[in-house]
């Protein structure tokens, strides 16, 4: 009872919440997750947060749950910030997500940012170096994720830099958000539920390079097959059509690109070592994996087996052979009826096992 008086009064002191059961005499604590705004931003009736999607999403919801989103904030600065309107701060399960999002989601506001897996929306009125002032107390104060999780996407710097329109390039994860932010690519042709990763752009005087990355080279063989159909099907309206697959990456060009630089771009790009995959992987790669532990585990313990029956025989043959000639009154190992070389070049005599005989 002692116990639980203090871990109640702890609680008390620290403002944490207690997890409504004690277990072997232990007080199980549970910390709240950290907030996503600054308190400054917290107060007022235009505060909310919550888990998954917010109401107001609308046509962003299926694009926001296809990138992973985790939870959400939203505040308002008070009067004496000298800015008005509101703050959103989305945060994802990991960066690449927040990629996403960040992509999909600066089309259609005045200030987004992404900060490691958050993603920060300011619709502020007011002057800028007070707005500025607002979003820097935002960006400073959110939590911060370490691991695979805070990595971002590397797809995205496979992109060559000469000629690329940086505000064109585009990241996506899924179906939804592929299409809204306008895709070269019929998305059910990708291949987003085997886990794809892709990222358009476009180029000054050219024409848009795509670029897909998928878990295994085999999915990335499956899926170029049919994007290779696709723009046969599609002709001459697709422009000029360079498609190139180096492992598990898939490149193409479209639009009005010159045949000479769009080779010329594919061949340019190739993967490098620290290519990573931190996402779910599809199932077909997990029971390719499971397949190859079998056939592994199979050979091993065959050869295990192997290696048990040679020695049981050996010890089989070897020793009853010993045990008859002892049973003959011979001795186990000898062997007189064999040649015996001797390379010394000195005679030697040949013992019989019959008494008195020696030659």
């Amino acid at each position: 009872m002692s116990r639980v008086v203090s871990g109640l009064m702890l609680v008390g002191a620290l403002g944490v919440s207690v997890v409504g059961r004690v277990a072997y005499g232990q007080t199980m604590l549970a910390m709240p997750p950290t907030p996503l705004l600054p308190p400054s931003l917290q107060d007022g009736a235009d505060h909310v947060a919550g888990n998954g999607v917010p109401s107001w999403a609308g046509a962003d919801g299926p694009v926001l749950v296809e990138d992973g989103i985790k939870r959400y904030e939203r505040g308002a600065p008070g009067h004496n910030a000298g800015v008005s309107g509101t703050v959103t701060v989305y945060q994802f399960e990991d960066a690449t997500g927040a990629q996403a999002a960040f992509d999909y989601l600066r089309k259609s506001a005045p200030y987004v940012v992404r900060n490691g897996v958050s993603v920060v929306i300011g619709s502020l009125k007011g002057s800028s170096s007070s707005s500025e002032a607002v979003l820097r107390t935002v960006e400073t104060g959110l939590p911060k994720v370490g691991g695979p999780k805070g990595l971002s996407p590397l797809l995205p710097t496979y992109l060559p830099g000469q000629g690329l329109e940086k505000d064109s390039v585009r990241y996506a994860l899924g179906p939804v958000g592929y299409q809204a932010m306008g895709g070269v690519l019929p998305a059910e042709i990708i291949g987003f539920d085997k886990a794809a990763e892709v990222v358009t752009a476009k180029y000054a005087g050219r024409g848009t390079l795509t670029l897909l990355l998928y878990p295994t080279p085999q999915i990335a063989g499956d899926h170029g097959r049919q994007i290779e159909a696709e723009m046969n099907r599609q002709g001459s309206a697709a422009g000029t059509v360079k498609l190139r697959r180096e492992g598990p990456l898939v490149l193409m060009t479209t639009g009005a690109w010159n045949a000479a630089d769009a080779q010329k771009t594919i061949e340019g790009i190739h993967l490098r070592s620290e290519v990573t995959w931190n996402k779910p992987v599809p199932p077909e790669f997990h029971a390719e994996v499971r397949k190859t532990v079998s056939l592994l585990s199979s050979i091993l313990i065959f050869c295990g087996l192997g290696a048990l029956a040679a020695i049981v025989l050996g010890l089989f043959f070897g020793g009853g052979r010993a045990a008859i000639r002892v049973m003959q009154g011979k001795p186990a190992a000898s062997e007189p009826e064999f040649l015996r070389i001797d390379l010394s070049g000195r005679p030697a005599k040949i013992h019989s096992e019959l008494p008195g005989a020696e030659r």
